[in-house]
């Protein structure tokens, strides 16, 4: 699963710089200038992560912050602010507001990397592009690899999706809305159901390894991903 990271940013150089950095390690880039332009881009299709300046063109970008974290559809959503605003008292401002990390002007594109798998690895660890190991499951999404054992596995490209998303959050129990939500994202209408038909396949590519008990059904609540048997 490759991460969509929006950048808010009205300096073309800053922005062209940040894109390519996030760009050339695998994450997806969507571009704004403006709180507008951002406002408008986050309405439609929600990013994995945000990077936002604080002094943009129309209003300041922690207003914005503000508003996300006031907000029940965006008050997760990951934030890092990209700022010349370095003193002390405008990055506890800035982390007070809800931001998870404060970047100062200039900075390097290896320490905003650095910084952003950071925030990944706390808040989405399926997005940080790092190999994740459950159990006998080793994924790479970078890669798109699944290893049983250390024996590789076949498996769908959704079914993949959905296991990447279980093995950032093991032993939790996701209902059918939340797993449309946290794998297909808020902006995609697709029936409930569909999920059974995809967590069957999952079930499917795992049987050959003697896995698919891993892959388990919580009666009236939805689904989970667990090293323990089913009681």
């Amino acid at each position: 699963m490759s991460a969509t990271i929006l950048v808010v940013e009205d300096e073309p150089a800053i922005q062209e710089l940040v894109a390519y950095a996030c760009q050339t390690n695998g994450f997806k880039v969507r571009r704004t200038d403006s709180v507008r332009a951002a406002r408008e881009a986050v309405s439609g299709e929600l990013p994995d992560l945000v990077l936002l300046d604080w002094m943009l063109p129309d209003r300041p970008g922690i207003e914005l912050l503000r508003e996300f974290r006031g907000q029940e559809r965006t008050r997760t959503l990951p934030v890092i602010m990209l700022t010349a605003k370095g003193s002390e008292s405008d990055k506890v401002a800035g982390l007070d507001a809800g931001a998870d990390d404060y970047v100062v002007k200039p900075f390097s594109p290896r320490e905003l990397v650095s910084r952003i798998r950071a925030v990944f690895r706390r808040r989405a660890p399926e997005l940080s592009g790092e190999v994740m190991e459950y159990g006998p499951l080793a994924l790479d999404s970078a890669r798109r690899e699944l290893l049983a054992h250390g024996k590789p596995v076949k498996i769908g490209l959704t079914e993949f999706k959905l296991l990447t998303f279980f093995m950032a959050h093991p032993e939790r129990v996701f209902s059918r809305s939340q797993l449309l939500d946290g794998v297909w994202g808020d902006h995609v209408f697709i029936e409930e159901r569909t999920i059974d038909v995809h967590m069957l396949r999952l079930r499917k590519a795992l049987a050959p390894h003697d896995l698919q008990f891993m892959v388990q059904t919580v009666r009236g609540l939805g689904y989970r991903l667990s090293q323990r048997a089913e009681t």
